[in-house]
């Protein structure tokens, strides 16, 4: 098997990205996924994991979930993709189902492949209903690689190789009301937001600015959009994020756990008065494979377990049982630990120096956590395992945490050159 693997990791550098295998090996995340189950992915060469990265929040009802696994075995006997400039039964059913649970008066969809996909729909639709060409983002906010959501990056190194990108971006600190309130008129168009920063580092806004962006838009006739790719379907211990501020945005992404970990699957859902938009201009946008039918099966199958199993609510309770959890470390490692953050089972710990987020990963690897710091701040440690989560296994994560900072505080583990970078150690 550790032939198999090396040889796949050859030809991943090889062919597709020498430099990101050599980064998520000094990181001790060289890991070729096999056998996946539940919240727990299995190496190459036999190792278990617990997965609290999750791809980013992609696998709420667990990876490989059974029941999603026989909708698309039995989608597959019966349907292909389907042909995307048709109606199809999969895609008004999932339609249907996704403005009955989202909130307030979001009610009608567009589908894509991905979360990137599902912003640059969000951003076309505010710019094209509203007239107006501003858009106003965050720092260190994140909403995908694509084009205008690309010009939404808050993060200078994503943007700066392909400038000049989409005009009329504007950034501001993310939950700074002042900031916005000083940014937004009537030229406009929407202002782009996660409820919670995920690869900003799991940074949840301060109470009342939600509610904020939403006086603030609706007094300048700007759309609020609200980026629920991480953070819904559950995530957060409600439907939505925006649930926990009655927060009711014009615009709506998802994606990610939409998928079941089975497919790729965004949707972009917004208000019916914006869907007026799009009615001389029915062809405006189109997405040959989102919303195949294929994928809506398993998104159907994904809401309907989301509901039977009560996994908001288990979220809920296992967020507040993991919080804990961290809360105890905080206190026993200081030095290291500097802030839990998040809000349900997307947590993060904010840790004393950008190194320590690498090592910290490098760690965790050895004590059968797979887990990833977050993209736009490295000293953040992101904490995302599936919503199906048992007590036994949140105890689990919390020894293996012990264990791991231990283990970074002693020295074991990869060496830090100068300029951050992580390299391991010589083997003795």
């Amino acid at each position: 098997m550790e032939l198999a693997k090396q040889l796949a990791l050859d030809q991943y550098a090889t062919h597709i990205n020498p430099q990101k295998v050599r980064v998520l090996k000094a990181a001790g995340l060289d890991i070729i996924e096999s056998r996946r189950e539940g919240v727990w992915v299995y190496d190459a060469d036999g190792r278990r994991l617990l997965d609290c990265f999750t791809s980013a929040g992609s696998f709420n009802v667990g990876r490989r979930n059974s029941e999603i696994v026989s909708a698309m075995h039995e989608a597959v006997d019966r349907l292909d993709h389907g042909n995307f400039l048709l109606c199809s039964r999969e895609k008004a059913e999932l339609a249907a189902k996704l403005a009955e649970i989202s909130p307030g008066n979001l009610s009608c969809v567009m589908f894509g492949t991905g979360g990137g996909e599902a912003v640059d729909f969000a951003l076309k639709l505010a710019r094209g209903a509203t007239r107006r060409p501003r858009v106003v983002h965050t720092v260190n906010g994140y909403h995908g690689h694509t084009g205008f959501a690309l010009s939404a990056a808050g993060r200078d190194a994503y943007r700066l190789p392909f400038e000049p990108l989409m005009p009329e971006f504007v950034k501001v600190d993310y939950g700074d009301l002042d900031a916005m309130a000083g940014v937004i008129d009537s030229n406009t168009a929407a202002v782009l937001v996660e409820p919670i920063q995920g690869e900003g580092g799991i940074r949840v806004p301060p109470d009342g600015y939600l509610r904020g962006l939403r006086d603030l838009c609706t007094d300048s006739g700007a759309l609020l959009v609200l980026d629920e790719i991480q953070t819904g379907f559950g995530r957060t211990g409600t439907w939505f994020a925006c649930e926990h501020e009655g927060v009711v945005p014009d615009i709506m992404t998802v994606a990610k756990s939409l998928g079941g970990s089975m497919v790729s699957i965004s949707a972009t859902i917004f208000t019916e008065e914006l869907r007026e938009f799009l009615i001389p201009n029915p062809f405006i946008h189109l997405s040959t494979f989102g919303g195949s039918d294929l994928a809506c099966v398993v998104a159907l199958k994904v809401i309907e377990i989301i509901e039977s199993t009560g996994l908001v609510e288990h979220a809920a309770d296992m967020g507040i049982m993991l919080h804990s959890g961290l809360s105890r470390l905080q206190g026993e490692y200081p030095e290291a630990i500097l802030e839990v953050r998040g809000r349900g089972m997307m947590a993060g710990l904010k840790l004393a120096d950008d190194s320590m987020g690498p090592r910290l990963s490098y760690s965790l690897s050895n004590h059968g956590v797979l887990a990833i710091y977050s993209g736009n701040e490295p000293s953040v440690m992101r904490i995302m395992p599936a919503l199906v989560i048992e007590p036994a296994e949140i105890d689990f994560l919390i020894e293996a945490l012990s264990g791991a900072i231990g283990d970074m505080l002693s020295g074991k583990g990869p060496a830090v050159e100068d300029g951050g970078r992580v390299r391991r150690r010589p083997q003795r």
